[in-house]
């Protein structure tokens, strides 16, 4: 043979000797082979390596790292191993000049080729140092290679010089162990890490990841973690703790990513469609024949779809992620190969237990060959899940980003096709399922071909019986198909059902405090309940459906086994089931479980994935606004600030214009008035400026920046001064003057913190009035060109609104330079503007100065003469003293909350002086609770409150289940053991009929055990669901107002959303996987202890390493958990509170701030979800080290006992060990998924914990149902306090009201108007005194006792999604006729009946789709329909013009003329002619009397009506 004459000339040594190295006592190998194969087999793995390790090094530079003493180490290291390889080569040529005897050529080529290979690796170790490399695992290996060949060379030369002193050479010896020493010394070198690269990203940050710094084997065993579990052991972790993400993880790096990739697809689709159809994003311009065609054309596009191509976002995701997720494949690829080295290594250990004669060493080396391989499987599979999970955390990171950037250029008629909770569930639930799939979407390819190499070795094994195996599986596959798309068909129903829920929850926690003043909280919660029903009853379908396929795949593979079995015994007489087929055959089929099991979950989980997909694509492919409907013309090329020419309007698209014919030129630096009645556009007109109409035709230019104010003022959870700022640079003495000019410097006294205060989310704890005026501070900071105000002053009292026009808006305030539109109902502004446009449908029909309308004696002269006696103020009448702090009347609670921290601090605290104001704590001024993450481990009480809900019974009955099917499965196992060690008579074994029959009997009992587990435990989660979902609605709904206050609706919806979901479908999953999960490592430890009883020794020693693991990772892994689920909350509540408000956000350009903001929470929630992946990692590769030890000793003690051990009971040992390693680990992963999952259960029994609001209907009644029948109101020393910890906010208000009189209620802000209305609701309690009607205390009766018999008009109109008639009449307790006529009262009726589905109209969440006054109009409508003796009206004709609001007048002194009507007024022209009016001051009663009287008295009304210029 050539090698051995290459190793020697006379080829006396032979290159392979199997009785030198095999069948021996004392195994070695040949010289030939240690020169040859040991020499070259890490010179070959550098050099097929190195080309393309310095690819990735080039492309992936990190800096570059100074020389350091490693690093020299390293390199004098590495010269050394060449110098000592030259060495050798020279002493064979010299061996040659004086030897007489021919040098083989292999002691020349070996030294030649390994110090090439030297050179290389000192070459490559100065090139990783100057690409930042800091630990390279290629190296590693390559040194551990190298050592673990010279070993062996070591141990030949040792035994050689004992064996056969005369032939050792003393160089070549020499000159080896020198190489050993520094091979060795090499691989401690490498297994170190160098310093940091210079102008590292982590050299600059505090708290950085260890990640990159760590050594390549603190890399792949997750060492580098430790630090931190360590901690999270002493104490609970907390988010100071959590290390910065990876660069690579962050957002600004992977959503750019993704974005390109997605921008390019979409163009490329653009470009194919180009070709074929006209693209609707050019907006036509031209004859109307055009526009039909293109309109025809759009049409034609609708119908036919199929034509033209989507844009895949599955391919731009791909394109993102692949690369680095293509490792992963790499990973897996070796670990499915390394799967079968066990069932291999167990053959061999069942033959060498047959083999009396084989040599001792054998058994050893088998066990040593076992240990290694399974724990290098768990090493690669570890890094493979861990590329698998970081992947999922960018793609999730990815589709959050894209989707937050897409919410704010979305058209607004994209908008409307889906809803707040819709886009929030985009983010939510679908980013998390495409997170999921990441993790097994490998197992697509590697299912099959683990399949295939399992039939191969099977077919080895049994021959063609296994065939008979193959047919039961073929046959499961439809099965589990048709399971799989009737899934997919629920999962998508689920999600629908889902979605409506949130939706509806989401308005119902927006609208909360009119469904407390309403009593309408049992009318909604039937609403939740009924879809929650729904959805429950998707869920028991997919329960039965769920419980099928556990069924299938737990039986799979035992039917499997059964049938060849059967086959292969019953073909033939002659083949005998003896212990080495039917244990390999065993754990080659409990290997074929895995991928048998994990297809159909990967199909089911990748149907979910496509529906989450195809939701996205959607969303991501809405139509955006038109980036150039409005030009932005450079300044100086015009003298207008705005100009529309032609301009046509419109929604959408597909609707008729709104906005039709405009024609307007606006001058730079004038005020332009726009007025008009409601619904005719006015808004819309703002609008079409802005950019968030389609323009259909004409052309729109604004020159310089814009700012907006919109109608219903959006207000950020943030501090007031940062809602005012709005992300400009700070300038003190600007911020002064703009407070100052918006009247806002009083309200700042009286906040608790003053500016520092904490605003709610929407405002909830500011009033309507003052959050317009911060609204319109927000504009006025900015300082920007041309102002777009809409309606800012309608909330406002007469003389604020005047205040804040003189000083702000007017020809003298401070901006009186800039262009301003403003957008009005208020009649006394417009002689001040330069240019009144009047409005009417969508059209403007009069445009001129006010004096030129005048005299023109159209439509808008004949309005102003109508209402002009209503507001009589005098335009020249001076401001009053103070203009900086103005009294406002009557600024009524916001919208969801009370003023709690407005007023809280009332009466004492507005009298503070400036320095003790300074001093208050931050504190005071903090308003909601953040998501708190409970600390220590979940108490046992979470877990029997989850079982309770079950139910006790159900909960023993699945217990029974799942322990039976256990014990039959191991008794069957243990049959088949019996079976194998049968003796054989005449080739064949007598009993095995009757052994195949009782095995047949044993796998049958088995199925129904597991069908009866599989849907006890999916009924009980269902019924547990339930009730915890219906407790939790119904704690909610008690809560009381502060609550809602206190707490943000993200927090609450995630509670309905994200923590439901889990208690929905994760919890009875994980349940039924830890059951089974441990039931089975008890079952193998019995096995593993009946077999070689001597593992008993090892097995306790294991058991409390394991345990320790386990403690100690659940400490972290499950705060962890927490933290990551608290910081989730504040991402959905940002975007929740951006979709809000993206029109304002759009005007004032700060996209990208508000981009770069959700960025960071989301990297902040990633910052905590990390680490909780690394520390799975990190428990995984300790527990299978655990579970590989467990493997091996079985192993070594069965080599050791195999004189005395049946070959089947050594079989059945060892194949139950082999799965013991896995079913180890998904026991800690699911005992630990228990633990951190059941936190949802606690998260949601939170709620039953805090307090609660006082009963809602007391049985038996305590009033007649006709009850109030006067309407007398007697208010006695009554006061009310906000928190138990502040002043009464009102305090001795003793008033007697008689039946059907008609009080008005006024004061400045803060004086307590709307506290007091708040107290006659039992919004708040009273802390003294008491309010009775009719004779009644109210605070005996039952809170919708009360508050259905008397009724408010709210400041803020808020109207739920659902049809008009529902927003009317919710529990469906009166006629059509009567809403009808409540809707001609309320001058609505030919507006409703012009829709085309009248009662039935669908209304947009909150409402959207009307305008704010008609909103208005369709609460006075609720009022009427209700008619009760008492009706309070609350600013309730802020927002509609003036026609309206006499109308509204009108309406409310006919109809409601024998009921007690208090009104907190605005425009104290609509309480002149009231019986009486209530002037509170600084929460006390400061007059009472008809307004004549208090008008002679020349008190604080007299003053108030003075400056409305009533007087």
């Amino acid at each position: 043979m050539g090698l051995d004459r290459f190793c020697s000339p006379n080829s006396s040594e032979p290159f392979w000797d199997w009785s030198r190295s095999w069948n021996t006592s004392n195994p070695d190998l040949t010289p030939c082979f240690q020169n040859t194969v040991l020499v070259w087999v890490p010179c070959f793995y550098l050099w097929i390596c190195a080309p393309f390790y310095l690819m990735y090094m080039r492309s992936h530079n990190r800096g570059y790292i100074c020389m350091s003493h490693l690093n020299k180490a390293k390199t004098a290291v590495g010269f050394l191993l060449w110098i000592i390889c030259w060495l050798d080569v020279f002493y064979t040529f010299w061996e040659r000049s004086h030897s007489s005897n021919i040098t083989a050529a292999v002691h020349l080529v070996s030294p030649t080729l390994l110090g090439l290979t030297m050179l290389l690796a000192t070459l490559i170790v100065q090139y990783e140092r100057m690409k930042g490399v800091q630990s390279s695992g290629v190296m590693l290996i390559f040194w551990l290679l190298a050592l673990l060949c010279a070993t062996v060379t070591f141990r030949s030369k040792i035994l050689q010089a004992q064996d056969q002193p005369e032939s050792v050479s003393v160089w070549r010896y020499t000159t080896f162990y020198i190489y050993y020493t520094l091979l060795l010394l090499a691989l401690i070198l490498s297994g170190l890490s160098d310093q940091m690269p210079l102008f590292s990203q982590a050299v600059k940050d505090s708290n950085p990841c260890p990640e990159p710094g760590a050594s390549f084997l603190s890399r792949i065993t997750f060492w580098w973690i430790s630090g931190m579990m360590v901690s999270g052991y002493k104490r609970p972790l907390e988010e100071k703790d959590l290390w910065s993400l990876n660069p690579e993880d962050q957002s600004h790096c992977v959503v750019p990513q993704l974005l390109r990739r997605w921008s390019a697809e979409c163009h490329k689709v653009k470009r194919t469609e180009g070709k074929m159809v006209y693209s609707p994003k050019q907006p036509p311009r031209g004859e109307s024949k055009e526009d039909r065609a293109v309109e025809e054309s759009e049409i034609l596009i609708v119908k036919t779809p199929k034509k033209s191509r989507e844009a895949s976002l599955l391919w731009a995701l791909c394109l993102t992620f692949a690369p680095y997720f293509l490792v992963s494949c790499l990973y897996k690829f070796i670990q499915d190969i390394l799967m079968f080295a066990g069932p291999e290594i167990l053959r061999l250990l069942i033959k060498f237990v047959n083999d009396p004669d084989a040599p001792p060493w054998q058994g050893y080396f088998y066990t040593a060959l076992l240990f290694v391989c399974t724990c290098v499987q768990s090493l690669i599979l570890q890094r493979y899940f861990h590329v698998c999970f970081v992947s999922g955390m960018r793609l999730r990171t990815a589709v959050i980003g894209a989707v937050y950037r897409k919410a704010l250029v979305i058209s607004s008629a994209a908008r409307r096709t889906s809803t707040v909770g819709e886009i929030v569930n985009l983010m939510s639930v679908d980013a998390q399922r495409f997170m999921d799939l990441v993790t097994y979407i490998n197992m697509i390819w590697s299912a099959p071909l683990q399949v295939v190499l399992a039939l191969y070795f099977l077919w080895e094994n049994l021959g063609p019986s296994v065939l008979a195996g193959v047919a039961v599986m073929i046959l499961m596959v439809p099965v589990n198909a048709v399971i799989a798309m009737k899934t997919k068909t629920y999962q998508v129903a689920q999600m629908k059902n889902k979605d409506s829920r949130i939706k509806l929850m989401n308005e119902m926690l927006n609208g909360i405090k009119v469904l407390k003043l309403y009593a309408w909280e049992m009318a909604f919660r039937d609403k939740v309940s009924q879809i929650r029903e729904n959805e429950l009853q998707v869920l028991k379908k997919a329960a039965y459906l769920g419980a099928v396929s556990t069924f299938t795949w737990v039986c799979a593979p035992f039917l499997v086994a059964l049938s060849t079995f059967s086959v292969y015994v019953l073909s033939n007489d002659q083949n005998v089931l003896d212990a080495q087929k039917a244990f390999v055959s065993l754990a080659l089929f409990n290997i074929l479980r895995f991928p048998l099991n994990m297809l159909p979950m990967v199909i089911s989980s990748m149907v979910q994935a496509s529906v989450s997909l195809k939701r996205l694509r959607v969303f991501l492919s809405h139509e955006e606004l038109q980036e150039d409907s409005v030009e932005h013309p450079a300044a100086g090329c015009s003298a207008y600030s705005i100009s529309i020419e032609d301009g046509v309007f419109s929604w959408s698209r597909s609707e008729s214009p709104t906005l039709k014919r405009l024609n307007v030129r606006v001058p730079e630096g004038s005020l332009v008035a726009v007025v008009g009645h409601v619904g005719s556009g006015k808004s819309s007109l703002l609008s079409a400026l802005l950019g968030e109409m389609d323009k259909m035709e004409g052309s729109v230019a604004v020159k310089g920046s814009v700012a907006y104010v919109p109608q219903q003022a959006w207000i950020q959870n943030a501090t007031l001064k940062n809602n005012i700022i709005f992300g400009q640079k700070r300038k003190e003495s600007w911020y002064q003057r703009v407070v100052e000019a918006c009247a806002l410097q009083q309200d700042l006294d009286i906040l608790p913190a003053g500016d520092e205060t904490e605003i709610g989310e929407k405002g909830v704890n500011l009033s309507g009035g003052q959050k317009q005026r911060v609204s319109l501070a927000r504009a006025v900071y900015c300082d920007r060109s041309v102002y777009l105000l809409d309606d800012p002053l309608s909330a406002v009292d007469a003389h604020v609104g005047k205040h804040i026009f003189d000083q702000v808006i007017g020809p003298q305030g401070l901006l009186k330079d800039k262009t301003r539109i403003l957008v009005t109902h208020g009649l006394s502004y417009l002689p001040q503007a330069d240019l009144v446009l009047v409005m009417v449908d969508g059209e403007i029909t009069e445009i001129g100065s006010y004096l030129q309308l005048k005299e023109e004696e159209g439509a808008f002269a004949e309005f102003l003469r109508t209402y002009a006696s209503s507001e009589q103020t005098d335009g020249s009448e001076p401001v009053p003293n103070s203009p900086s702090k103005p009294m406002e009347n009557g600024v009524g609670p916001g919208f969801t909350g009370s003023q709690s921290a407005s007023n809280n601090s009332k009466g004492p605290a507005s009298e503070l002086n400036k320095e003790e104001k300074k001093s208050k704590s931050a504190e005071a001024g903090k308003l909601t609770d953040a998501d708190k993450a409970s600390t220590g481990r979940v108490k046992l009480s979470v877990f029997c409150s989850y079982l309770k809900a079950i139910g006790v019974l159900l909960s023993a009955i699945s217990l029974l289940f799942f322990l039976s099917h256990n014990l039959l499965s191991m008794f069957a196992n243990y049959w088949l053991s019996l079976w194998t060690d049968d003796p054989v008579v005449n080739g064949t074994q007598p009993d095995r009929l009757m052994r195949l029959g009782v095995y047949g009997g044993l796998g049958v009992s088995q199925g129904v055990a597991v069908f009866g587990y599989s849907l006890s435990v999916s009924i009980g989660g269902i019924l547990a669901s339930r009730f915890l979902h219906q407790s939790m609605l119904f704690d909610v709904l008690r809560s009381p107002m502060s609550f809602f206050e206190r707490t943000p609706s993200g927090n609450l919806v995630n509670r309905f959303a994200k923590e439901m979901d889990t208690i929905d479908s994760l919890i009875p999953m994980i349940l039924k996987m830890f059951m089974g999960s441990l039931f089975n490592v008890l079952g193998s430890c019995v096995i593993i202890l009946v077999a070689t009883p001597m593992v008993a020794f090892i097995i306790p020693f294991l058991g409390l390493l394991y345990f320790f693991v386990q403690r100690f990772y659940v400490a972290s892994s499950r705060q962890l958990k927490r933290l990551e689920s608290v910081s989730r909350s504040p991402i959905y509540t940002h975007f929740n509170e951006t979709l809000l408000g993206t029109s304002v956000i759009r005007a004032f350009g700060e996209q990208e701030r508000f981009i770069h903001e959700s960025d960071q929470r989301v990297d902040h929630n990633q910052k905590a979800y990390y680490p909780s992946i690394v520390a799975n990692r990190w428990l995984a590769i300790r527990l299978e080290f655990v579970g590989n030890c467990i493997v091996s000793f079985a192993a070594l003690f069965a080599v050791l006992a195999r004189e005395n051990l049946s070959p089947g009971i050594m079989g059945l040992s060892i194949s139950y060990a082999l799965q013991l390693t896995a079913s180890l680990t998904w026991l800690v992963r699911m005992s630990s998924d228990v633990e951190t999952n059941i936190v949802a259960v606690e998260r949601v029994k939170e709620y039953s914990d805090t307090e609660k609001e006082a009963e809602w209907r007391h049985e038996p009644p305590t009033v007649p149902p006709d009850w109030p029948t006067e309407g007398c109101i007697h208010i006695t020393n009554f006061g009310l306090r906000y928190r138990s910890d502040l002043d009464l906010a009102i305090r001795n208000i003793n008033v007697d009201i008689s039946g059907g009189e008609k009080v008005g209620i006024v004061g400045r802000t803060g004086a307590g108007k709307s506290s007091l209305t708040l107290g006659l609701f039992r919004i708040i309690e009273p802390a003294e005194g008491q309010i009775s009607i009719d004779g009644v205390d109210i605070a005996k009766l039952g809170l919708h006792e009360l508050r259905s018999r008397i009724t408010i008009i709210p400041q803020d109109p808020v109207l739920f999604s659902g049809t008009l008639r529902m927003n009317l009449d919710p529990f469906d307790s009166y006629s059509d006729e009567d809403i009808w006529k409540a809707l001609e009262f309320s001058h609505l009726k030919t507006f409703v009946s012009g829709l085309p589905d009248k009662l039935s109209h669908e209304c947009s969440e909150g409402g959207e789709n009307l305008s704010v006054g008609q909103r208005q109009l369709l609460c006075l409508a609720r009022a009427l329909l209700r008619k009760t003796k008492v009706l309070v009206l609350d600013e309730a004709t802020a927002a509609v013009d003036l026609e309206t609001d006499n109308l509204i007048q009108s309406t409310i002194r006919s109809q409601f003329e024998d009921c007690t009507v208090l009104t907190i007024a605005h425009r104290l022209n609509t309480i002149m002619d009231y019986t009486r009016v209530l002037v509170l001051d600084k929460g006390q009663m400061a007059e009472f009397d008809s307004p004549s009287s208090l008008i002679a008295q020349k008190g604080a009304f007299y003053r108030m009506a003075k400056d409305a210029g009533l007087i």
